[in-house]
């Protein structure tokens, strides 16, 4: 492909910057401060300085800029930590969040940002997302086209441009196991989008969404990426009553189905993943929720192309708990990936904050573990510093916070499983259901006449204890 030869030459191109900077990794993280040789305008060194490897330090740690819970090789369930949890960064986040809200402007100015949106700009956004990602121990990241490499006044400027900033990526990428979690394509901010993508009302945006989803499936796949997302930001209607939802529903079907083609075509061996939403920023989206997506993917023989990326604060926005989604995800084999967030149960939009609850988190990780991990999927922190938090160091000290809940998670649960004391009581509570009429009404092998005949015989069924307060003492015990 025209890709290959592009990326190619711009791969031995960026060796060379490569090189460059890893002699200057002593500057200062200003871009208004000189550094380098000055053979060249473009700032080169250390983005967090005085900020070396995080590293594991136990629980009894007073160092904030530590591990507490989470120690990378500690084996939990006969699997590695790492392996059980295969964090992310998500660069849409943790490089490109300003702090803004809809009710104020940009609190945060990081210092390598120079205010424009520029390939060079994007490129150095680059360089300090592999140089966060190393400090912090993790492999993998996942991004959105848009936010990594900035529009061109056409598509195929679009497309160079990001191209420019994926050789770099690549490049930043050998040598270091670090690969993206997954790619996506931003198909909702651009006002082109103002309908929809895959379910806009005009063919012109149809065509170009498709265009844009082809581009970064390829790109993601070029990265080593191990799944692809589809996020409908946009997929959905404001009002029924200037919407054909048939129509709309049958051109997204026919959208996802284009996108598995072509990822057959590339060869990509990835997962593709779709992500449910309620609402906001429509009044209501087509993958309301899990159960939602399921039956969309039922009706049009889609369910064994897809997984589902399961957001917490999306979970709750639809009314359910994260737990719930991620049941229902798992009982369907859907759940795919995690988007490590939760909401404020006071503010009713989309917080996307740093998951810091331990019962939840608990629960996340009882999931997880029963569905046998989440490979190739894992946890992204689809989570933003607060407005209030401006500091560089704040990144850090998010992302730690982050992974050491759910590292203390995953402890929990493997305590829960490992004391059977749960398991036991909801085995016990079904326990009627292991007698013979038990196992046939199970198999779909108990007609209503053999039904009828049981009930005669047996009279009035006793109904014991739900056990509900020990079962939650249980829960309790192991945070």
């Amino acid at each position: 492909m025209k890709l290959m030869g592009f990326l190619a030459t711009l791969l031995s191109f960026n060796l060379v910057i490569f090189a460059v900077i890893a002699s200057h990794q002593t500057c200062p993280a200003d871009i208004s401060v000189k550094c380098g040789d000055g053979s060249s305008n473009e700032w080169e060194g250390e983005f967090f300085p005085g900020i070396s490897k995080i590293k594991y330090e136990g629980s009894n740690s007073k160092n904030p800029l530590s591990y507490k819970w989470y120690n990378a090789d500690e084996e939990i369930l006969g699997k590695k930590m790492k392996d059980w949890l295969r964090f992310s960064v998500a660069f849409w986040h943790t490089f490109r969040g300003t702090g803004a809200d809809p009710f104020g402007a940009p609190t945060k100015k990081w210092p390598w940002e120079d205010g424009t949106d520029s390939v060079e700009m994007a490129k150095r956004r680059m360089k300090a997302n592999f140089e966060f990602i190393n400090k912090l121990g993790v492999e993998r990241w996942c991004f959105h086209d848009r936010d990594i490499a900035p529009d061109g006044k056409t598509l195929a400027e679009t497309n160079a441009n990001l191209d420019e900033v994926i050789a770099l990526a690549k490049q930043l990428q050998k040598g270091n196991n670090i690969r993206p979690l997954w790619g996506t394509a931003q198909l909702f901010m651009h006002p082109r989008y103002l309908h929809g993508a895959a379910t806009s009302s005009e063919v012109g945006v149809y065509a170009f969404a498709a265009a844009q989803v082809k581009k970064a499936m390829e790109v993601t796949h070029y990265l080593g990426g191990e799944n692809y997302v589809f996020w409908g930001g946009r997929e959905g209607y404001q009002t029924l009553l200037n919407t054909d939802m048939k129509r709309e529903l049958d051109h997204l079907a026919n959208f996802l189905q284009a996108a598995v083609d072509w990822k057959k075509k590339i060869g990509f061996t990835g997962t593709l993943l779709i992500e449910p939403k309620p609402q906001e920023p429509t009044k209501h989206q087509y993958d309301w929720d899990a159960a939602t997506t399921y039956a969309f993917l039922q009706k049009y023989s889609l369910e064994g192309e897809f997984k589902l990326n399961i957001e917490c604060n999306h979970a709750t926005l639809s009314g359910h708990s994260c737990f719930h989604e991620l049941e229902t995800a798992r009982i369907n084999g859907l759940l795919g990936n995690i988007d490590a967030n939760t909401g404020d149960p006071q503010i009713g939009w989309d917080t996307d904050q740093f998951l810091t609850d331990i019962g939840e988190a608990t629960l996340v990780m009882l999931s997880v573990i029963r569905n046998g991990g989440l490979a190739p999927g894992g946890f992204n922190f689809d989570a933003k510093l607060r407005r209030e938090s401006t500091e560089v160091e704040d990144i850090f000290l998010a992302h730690i916070s982050g992974m050491d809940t759910l590292a203390r998670g995953l402890r929990n649960a493997a305590k829960l499983i490992e004391d059977g004391s749960l398991a036991e009581l909801v085995r016990k509570r079904y326990q009627s259901f292991d007698s013979e009429i038990g196992a046939e009404i199970e198999a779909g092998k108990a007609d209503f006449e053999t039904l009828e005949k049981k009930a005669m015989e047996w009279g009035e069924p006793h109904v014991p204890s739900g056990k509900q307060e020990l079962a939650e003492i249980i829960f309790q015990s192991a945070l």
